[in-house]
């Protein structure tokens, strides 16, 4: 066991006034269950799934229009059904009557954009319940889906809110992706209605999106009406070939508000977690799964309420945007911000943190490690007094950012470092406002989490680098992918490895400490690109990239190194001559002309976003394939990682043996 390095302990007034505390209290009194540490408490939720999963409803005081028959119906991966009977509805959790009488805001808005507004709990249930009348009217009825195409703005809430309220399913991509992501994910839903705005300010750069939104309108035939919100500019307007409706005029028409009661495993949203084949996986989550482990994530681990001023910095395309608008349910105050966290300079966001007197503050270790370069010391610069914890997820977390955090931030806040995903709609490893904080580490596995590390043979390991697998269903585990009949890629996607357990796909050590087990992430496991938390797959990009003419072939490879920036590498097979393939694999591989190059990053900004674009582009001989013609994408990242060729590849399976050697070479260069 490595020697800890510990950077905090709780107060006793933290432990005590957590909700954390007072849900083991509950349990103490109610059902007569203590538990001498967090382990043995996490080691009951995995094996006890009903208790556990029956005790959070009951404490979390989910609102249900009709009981549950039972807890769990079948406990199976996949296939697991939770919760037969009842009904209930996503959004009524967050406008709950309690909630919409609170004095605070519900949403505190800032923006390079427009001004710093605030919007109350009465206003923002007044526009879900005029938005749901104007869907309605639309025929927008349970099952329909509504696509968003909208930044973090309070709009893109109260739509949201709207959509559930009917049992109609959400889906949302931020408007700097390009029409060609956009219509990669939503093609496949089918939307009916969409909501989109006229553009937005990043960066002290203004981006119209006008044309993109009238290309998407062109490209998705099942579309019936665009509800417009004029973002950028307040006078802009849009023609497209189906009805326009302003934003102003879509919540002018008062409604009463009314929340449709839907099946526990009714679908709430669509997001969207790209495989490295075929589309973007348009992963269904549910409403009942999505209320009880956002619930658990923010009453027990993050020790959110609603004394609360809540903030998670990101865009309306990755799953913590869901989070950071599930938090409502808490009654806190989510604090929202659009724009360029490094404009006008690396401060901003810590600005804005002490300006609002965020209580929670949440951000990626990209943003982290911008700030430790940028030289910016929060706690001299700013006043964060009121900050009790920074959230940290999308990548690793190293030790020397966690150092730097207490040092230069705040000496007495909850480090919350966590790690799950798109997929699974939860937090896999996360924090726990009554454990001690080691330096790099994730605090615990989560409640009701059945998270281990397996060796290459299936067998759990500690304290070894490992596969994250899950063993046990979870509520909020993904209902289906949408279009996929008989679920063979839901099952191909998390399945195949291990028939019954949960591959995630990354890299995990679980270090025992003496209250938990902590852990920590080492990067993906498989060929998925990570860019500051949104993953991606790599068949959109192979796409764009071999579409110039230039290019014969390509090869993405992300290399998320723990205590190192995230590196997107591009590996491209140039033709040997204009309009010819090569007679003959080359020896050598040549330079990328630097026209060329340009032109292929600015193709992959536009047509899909800049997240897309590597940090550098490599000219190589040949791509290496197996004897079926797949790339080697996984073998090769294991390469240039630093693994042995031996063990990360074989060679009689492959279809170009030689062709593994260039990228042998290249990781010894790279390391030397």
């Amino acid at each position: 066991m490595s020697a800890p390095e510990l950077l905090w302990t709780p107060s006793r007034e933290r432990v005590e006034r957590s909700g954390f505390t007072r849900f083991t209290a509950w349990l103490e009194k109610g059902r007569g269950l203590r538990f001498e540490s967090y382990e043995a408490l996490w080691r009951w939720s995995v094996t006890e799934l009903e208790a556990f999963w029956g005790s959070l409803w009951d404490f979390g005081g989910v609102i249900a229009h009709q009981p549950y028959d039972q807890i769990l119906e079948r406990r199976t991966m996949p296939g697991a059904r939770w919760f037969p009977g009842a009904t209930l509805n996503y959004a009524e959790h967050s406008l709950r009557p309690e909630n919409c009488a609170r004095e605070e805001p519900a949403l505190v808005f800032v923006s390079e954009t427009r001004p710093r507004s605030e919007i109350s709990w009465p206003t923002l249930a007044a526009q879900v319940a005029a938005l749901a009348g104007e869907l309605k009217r639309r025929g927008v009825g349970p099952g329909d889906r509504v696509a968003s195409y909208m930044p973090n703005i309070p709009e893109a809430v109260a739509a949201l809110l709207a959509a559930a309220s009917l049992g109609a399913i959400w889906s949302s991509c931020s408007p700097d992706m390009g029409p060609v992501g956009v219509l990669d994910r939503f093609r496949q839903i089918e939307p009916k209605v969409l909501f989109a705005v006229d553009g937005y300010r990043y960066g002290g750069k203004a981006h119209d999106r006008r044309a993109t939104v009238r290309e998407l309108v062109d490209h998705l035939p099942s579309l019936q009406a665009v509800i417009f919100c004029p973002y950028l500019d307040p006078a802009a307007s849009l023609e497209t070939r189906v009805p326009v409706v302003p934003f102003a005029e879509a919540i002018a028409l008062p409604a009463p508000l009314e929340f449709a009661a839907l099946p526990f495993d009714h679908p709430l949203w669509i997001v969207y977690s790209s495989g490295t084949t075929g589309m973007p996986k348009p992963i269904v989550h549910g409403h009942g799964g999505t209320i009880l482990e956002n619930l658990k994530a923010t009453l027990l681990h993050l020790d959110v309420s609603e004394r609360d001023r809540f903030f998670w910095f990101s865009s309306t395309s990755w799953i913590m945007w869901n989070l950071w608008v599930s938090t409502l349910a808490t009654g806190c105050t989510a604090l929202q911000f659009d724009g360029n966290p490094g404009h006008p300079d690396a401060g901003e966001l810590w600005r804005f943190a002490a300006r609002e007197r965020a209580t929670f503050f949440g951000v990626s270790p990209a943003f982290l490690s911008m700030s430790i370069k940028a030289g910016v010391r929060p706690s001299e610069d700013f006043d964060l007094s009121a900050l009790r914890t920074v959230g940290s997820t999308g990548s690793p977390l190293t030790g020397d950012t966690c150092r730097w955090v207490y040092r230069e931030v705040n000496p007495d806040v909850l480090l919350a470092s966590i790690s799950g995903g798109t997929d699974p709609g939860a937090a896999f490893l996360t924090s726990c406002p009554v454990l001690p904080v080691y330096a790099g580490e994730m605090q615990c596995r989560g409640l009701g989490c059945s998270v281990h590390a397996f060796d290459e043979q299936g067998r759990e390991v500690i304290d070894e680098v490992g596969e994250l697998v899950v063993t046990e269903p979870m509520p909020s585990m993904p209902l289906f992918f949408w279009g996929d009949e008989g679920g063979k890629r839901y099952a191909e996607s998390y399945f195949e490895t291990w028939p019954g357990v949960w591959r995630h796909g990354d890299w995990l050590r679980l270090v025992p400490r003496e209250k938990s087990m902590n852990a920590v992430i080492y990067g993906r496991s498989d060929s998925t690109i990570n860019r500051h938390g949104i993953r991606m797959g790599t068949s959109e990009l192979y796409r764009v990239v071999e579409e110039l003419p230039e290019i014969i072939d390509s090869l993405a490879i992300d290399l998320e190194y723990l205590g190192r920036p995230s590196f997107l590498a591009l590996f491209v097979v140039l033709r040997s001559g204009p309009g010819k393939h090569p007679a003959e694999p080359r020896a050598a591989a040549q330079a990328v002309p630097g026209e060329l190059r340009e032109r292929l990053l600015k193709e992959l900004r536009s047509k899909l976003s800049g997240r897309h674009v590597p940090d550098e582009v490599f000219a190589i001989a040949e791509v290496p394939r197996t004897l079926s013609g797949k790339k080697l994408e996984v073998p090769v990242k294991k390469i240039l990682l630093g693994h042995a060729v031996e063990k990360s590849v074989n060679r009689d399976a492959m279809a170009n043996p030689a062709a593994i050697d260039w990228f042998v070479a290249f990781a010894k260069a790279r390391s030397a």
